[in-house]
């Protein structure tokens, strides 16, 4: 029975690592790929993502990543 006050779950995954050219997307490896966490909304993904960004800005190869996984999981809630 699900709490009908709660708002609705729309989870995101924040990861990030090295990568092996500016350009692109490719891991340098992913054994060191460094996942923040997961959270129930955007809001909280984001402001995850943006701490772990502006903690590595000194390596211009780490890039950090927020996936919608509520997308993947149910593709209509891409609404």
């Amino acid at each position: 029975m699900s709490d009908e006050s709660q708002p609705k779950q729309l989870l995101h995954l924040v990861f990030g690592g090295e990568l092996t050219d500016l350009e692109g997307i490719e891991f340098r490896d992913l054994e060191t790929l460094d996942v923040v966490g997961i959270y129930p909304n955007y809001a909280k993904a984001y402001d995850a993502w943006k701490a772990k960004a502006q903690s590595t800005v000194d390596n211009a190869h780490m890039r950090y990543f927020i996936v919608h996984m509520h997308r993947l999981l149910d593709p209509e809630t891409d609404q």
